[in-house]
C-alpha cells in the first residue's frame, strides 16, 4: 500500500469509530515518526499529513528543519518524555508538548516560554495505570500540577496517557476523559496504533500513531 492509501485507511477507521460513538471525527492524527529517517517520512508528507510526533528533542532537531522547509505547515509534537534541561530546545522546536508531568518541568518550560516568547500548548501526562516504570503525574497529584501550570501561564492543551500494555485500555481512556472534564480540559491525547479506535470512541482529540503508518520500527 502507498502512504496515501495507508493514511486514508487510518482516517476511515477514525471516522467509523467516531460515528459509532455519536461524535464528530474531529481527531488530530499525530504521525509518530520517531526512529524514522527523512526519506521514510517524506511519502506521508507528500500524501498531505502535516502533524508529526517525535520522542526525542535531538532526533527531531536533526531531521525536521529541512523537512519543514520543503513542506510548509508542519506541526511538530513532542510525544516522549522531556528532561528539564531540554525545555528551551523543546519550546523552540515543537508546537505542542504531550509530556508535562512534574513540577520541575513546569518551572523549566515556563522559563523557556518567557525567554523565547513562544507559548507552546502542553498536555499533562497522567500515569493512568499507576505504573512505576512510566512517566506521568499520579492521579492524586494531578490537581496540584494543573494549578502550578496555570499559575505559570503554560497553555494547557489537555491530558495525555499511555494505558498499561497488558490490559484492556477502555477503562483507562474513560478515566482520563473523566479527569479532563473534572478539570475543565477538552483535549485528550490517547490512543496509539493498537487501540486508537477505542480511544476515539471514548473521546480522544489526538491519537498518536506510529507503526500503523510507518510499519515496524527499527531500534536504535
Amino acid at each position: 500500500m502507498t502512504a496515501a492509501e495507508t493514511l486514508a485507511d487510518i482516517h476511515a477507521l477514525i471516522e467509523k469509530a467516531a460515528k459509532l460513538a455519536g461524535r464528530k471525527p474531529d481527531v488530530t492524527l499525530v504521525a509518530v515518526s520517531k526512529t524514522f529517517d527523512a526519506e521514510d517520512i517524506r511519502p506521508l508528507l507528500e500524501a498531505g499529513q502535516r502533524v508529526f510526533g517525535e520522542n526525542r528533542v535531538q532526533e527531531a532537531a536533526a531531521k525536521w528543519p529541512a523537512l519543514r522547509d520543503a513542506f510548509p505547515g508542519v506541526e511538530l509534537h513532542l510525544v516522549g518524555q522531556l528532561q528539564s534541561n531540554k525545555a528551551a530546545e523543546a519550546v523552540a522546536l515543537f508546537d505542542v508538548i504531550h509530556s508535562l508531568d512534574r513540577s520541575s518541568l513546569v518551572a523549566a518550560l515556563a522559563k523557556a516560554m518567557a525567554v523565547s516568547g513562544r507559548r507552546v500548548p502542553c498536555f499533562v501526562q497522567v500515569n493512568i495505570g499507576d505504573e512505576a516504570q512510566k512517566g506521568g503525574v499520579a492521579i492524586n497529584d494531578l490537581p496540584a500540577l494543573l494549578a502550578e501550570a496555570r499559575a505559570a501561564e503554560i497553555p494547557l492543551a489537555g491530558l495525555m496517557c499511555v494505558p498499561p500494555a497488558d490490559k484492556e485500555p477502555a477503562p483507562y481512556f474513560a478515566l482520563l476523559a473523566k479527569l479532563a472534564a473534572r478539570h475543565g480540559l477538552t483535549g485528550l491525547s490517547m490512543g496509539m496504533s493498537s487501540d486508537f479506535e477505542t480511544a476515539v470512541q471514548l473521546g480522544a482529540t489526538h491519537v498518536r500513531i506510529g507503526s500503523a503508518l510507518f510499519g515496524t520500527r527499527e531500534t536504535h
